[in-house]
């Protein structure tokens, strides 16, 4: 019997990207306004280079085959598709729907995120997602580019991590539009429930057997103390507020305070639970903090893998579908624990009984982190941004290893795990 080496139990690995963090080049976009103001970004970069990924599909797949990658999730770069409003421009859909006939024929399966954070310019200068108009506009789009492309993908997500794009641009105020505001992020909250049921509905439309879901970005939330009433009720209410109405909101269409029903009725609004899960947070009363003395990557992110099947067991409770895990993955420059990281994960999740289905690695190569801009490295592959040069970690030939396997062996446990250790505060 292995001591180390288990099965993935049929779990298909896969990589993901967003398109304002890989494709380079300068984009009308929000996020090129908001890196262009000194400050807003922690090392001064902007999304303008990136990893050139636009110009270098070619050579980027030829990698991900060298990674034994089996899934692909990308995303589109809405300002790249609709560079005026109504005006939608098919250069842009051609060479997506070139990269998708490539990744079909290398037999690489792609799951297409529509909104990854990324608005045109004019889209902002309207409001976004508060504009009382956004929904009609975000369908508007998806229907354009499900009609030119939904021959190439029958699998979408509408909208990745809605509490993270509500909470970031609109609560704490450091992505854009810079706002500080709860009544404002609840309404960009209730949007994104109401733009997501369209969206899904208008691509059932048009592909009826297509499959549908929305990458959640998904948290434990514990109490520091955990005798202490008042960080159970911040830990509870915390959660409620960031994932827990959102999820059944866009899952089930059951609506709770503090959202509104708007005309959504109950009903089945996902294919699939897609995941996003990095770290868990500790609660102190209603503030966070990271405990003392746990594994942490370079941004000080506790990691902590048996939480991702917590996460996952919970969806499965609230309603029972394929599991995908749309993102996880560590920054480490080092790649000293990122094998560990995978394996740790990977294991907690293949010894779940749970229907997990996909596992998208965050993050195919090193890209653009918003505003931590250049500094943190997510990537698989390595890339030096001056020469846009790429390499293989490690922990790339260590996932490639799995993903043509299908199981951790006692080889490659002993080659890429055995000595990998992670770092504590």
């Amino acid at each position: 019997m292995a001591v180390n080496g288990f099965s993935l139990n049929g779990i298909e690995l896969g990589v993901a990207t967003a398109a304002t963090q890989i494709e380079g080049g300068r984009v009308d976009s929000n996020w090129q306004h908001w890196a262009d103001v000194p400050g807003n970004v922690a090392d001064g970069s902007t999304p303008e280079r990136a990893a050139d990924h636009w110009n270098r599909v070619d050579q980027d797949l030829e990698l991900l085959l060298d990674l034994n990658v089996k899934h692909y999730r990308m995303g589109l770069e809405w300002a790249r598709i609709e560079p005026e409003p109504g005006v939608f421009s098919g250069p842009a859909l051609d060479h997506y729907a070139d990269e998708l006939t490539e990744l079909c024929a290398s037999g690489i399966k792609p799951l297409v995120t529509l909104h990854h954070f990324n608005n045109p310019w004019w889209f902002e200068e309207l409001g976004g997602f508060e504009n009382p108009n956004a929904v009609t506009i975000l369908t508007r789009y998806t229907r354009q580019v499900v009609e030119r492309l939904g021959g190439l993908v029958d699998e979408w997500i509408t909208i990745n991590e809605p509490n993270v794009y509500a909470t970031q641009g609109w609560y704490f105020g450091v992505w854009p539009p810079g706002k500080k505001s709860l009544k404002d992020t609840l309404k960009v909250m209730q949007t994104c429930i109401e733009a997501h049921v369209a969206m899904y509905n208008t691509i059932h439309s048009i592909q009826p057997d297509a499959k549908v879901g929305v990458a959640h970005h998904l948290r434990l939330f514990r109490p520091a103390r955990k005798t202490n009433p008042l960080d159970w009720a911040g830990a509870r209410a915390m959660a409620y507020l960031f994932q827990g109405a959102l999820v059944k909101a866009m899952t089930l269409g059951e609506i709770r305070p503090p959202f509104k029903r708007n005309g959504i009725e109950p009903g089945q609004y996902a294919d699939f639970h897609g995941v996003n899960y990095y770290t868990p947070n500790i609660v102190r009363g209603f503030t966070e903090e990271v405990a003392p003395n746990v594994a942490v990557n370079d941004l000080g992110w506790e990691i902590y893998p048996a939480g991702i099947a917590q996460i996952c067991r919970r969806l499965d409770e609230i309603f029972p579908a394929p599991i995908y895990i749309t993102e996880n993955g560590t920054a480490d420059a080092a790649d000293a624990w990122r094998s560990r990281f995978l394996y740790d994960h990977l294991k907690a999740l293949a010894e779940s009984g749970l229907p997990v289905k996909r596992y998208y690695h965050w993050c195919f190569t090193d890209n653009w982190e918003w505003v931590e801009g250049e500094e943190p490295r997510f990537g698989l592959v390595e890339l030096d941004y001056d020469t846009q040069e790429r390499r293989v970690r490690d922990s790339g030939r260590f996932f490639a290893d799995m993903s043509w396997k299908g199981e951790v062996t006692e080889e490659a446990y002993s080659r890429w795990v055995a000595n990998s250790h992670y770092r504590k505060n």
